[in-house]
């Protein structure tokens, strides 16, 4: 049965209480928030595998996204508008000139309800209303998390009262080596294809093989055989894992997804800007984001795939990330 009273961790005169609960499993503990349905800390084996602040407080800001579930819409959007049904709709440009990650009120920075189910799973839920962040549509969305063993998995859905872009992903920073940076992991990801980007990180509408550039990870290579990276690959569909990293002592990370894109994100612009929680310090190459999603900017480039989502056509995403 799920339980409303959970941990009380931070909350103000006037502020939403951020509620905490922790999901423990064997030697595996996440602690997640309801703001941004974040997950502050993950600890496996003797280390802590993702980046996070100090306080509960601090998600409030967040600007790196960190450990968040992203939404409306995940990634950029083009000129932070769209077009749908004739009608243009303009969003907040919170990065540069472009939508991202939902805008700086998105999901990620709201306040969730969240309900425990146990030690081992839990459910968010909120209502984003018509017009927020200049979405068309009232949308009700609920997060599902539950561990198994050392595997943790995000059910995500959002069901709008009239069709409205949805493409939710999961905005984790994971280091394996629990401090320093990720440059020492080696990452393989099952992806055939990537979406090239322009230099303001916007994908220039096309479908591209992956051969003979630095988003070929078909066979592991070291994450500091190029200077970062920040852009989106086209997972072959497939039921098992599709991506795998590996730490140099020998802790792996697993990832799947019923999602066709991988966002690899390797903190190329993180830095220290609130207080840290016991993982890493924030710096560049510091954490590996590795963000399930639709083709980002799917909404502006038909052959992305629609995006487009409706009461009789919900939104769903399954995704789980397993640390052995």
């Amino acid at each position: 049965m799920l339980d409303a009273a959970q941990s009380a961790v931070s909350g103000g005169r006037g502020m939403d209480e951020i509620k905490s609960h922790v999901l423990q499993d064997g030697d595996t503990a996440i602690t997640v928030l309801s703001m941004g349905c974040a997950v502050m800390d993950w600890q496996v084996r003797d280390r802590h595998v993702v980046l996070g602040y100090a306080e509960a407080d601090h998600y409030r800001q967040n600007p790196a996204s960190m450990g968040v579930v992203c939404g409306r819409v995940i990634n950029r959007i083009e000129n932070a508008r769209f077009t749908l049904k004739g009608r243009e709709h303009v969003l907040p440009a919170n990065g540069g000139a472009h939508h991202l990650h939902g805008g700086p009120g998105g999901l990620g920075w709201r306040n969730w309800k969240l309900e425990a189910d146990g030690d081992r799973a839990m459910r968010l839920t909120i209502v984003s209303e018509d017009g927020d962040q200049g979405y068309p549509g009232r949308v009700a969305f609920e997060v599902v998390m539950w561990l198994d063993g050392g595997r943790l998995t995000w059910e995500m859905s959002g069901v709008p009262d009239r069709e409205t872009p949805i493409n939710l992903g999961q905005h984790l920073y994971f280091n394996l080596n629990g401090s320093g940076t990720i440059c020492d992991h080696m990452l393989r990801v099952d992806a055939d294809r990537f979406t090239p980007n322009r230099a303001d990180l916007v994908p220039e509408g096309r479908i591209a093989p992956v051969d003979g550039t630095v988003f070929d990870f078909r066979q592991a290579r070291r994450l500091d055989e190029a200077e970062g990276w920040d852009g989106n690959v086209v997972l072959n569909p497939s039921d098992d894992y599709v991506a795998e990293v590996t730490s140099p002592d020998g802790l792996q990370l697993r990832l799947w997804t019923d999602r066709p894109g991988l966002q690899v994100y390797t903190s190329n612009t993180l830095s220290h800007q609130l207080p840290e929680g016991p993982g890493a310090t924030h710096r560049r190459y510091a954490g590996l984001c590795l963000e399930a999603q639709d083709l980002p900017n799917a909404v502006n480039v038909p052959a992305f795939g629609s995006i487009i989502c409706s009461p009789v056509t919900p939104y769903r995403q399954v995704t789980s990330v397993e640390i052995l």
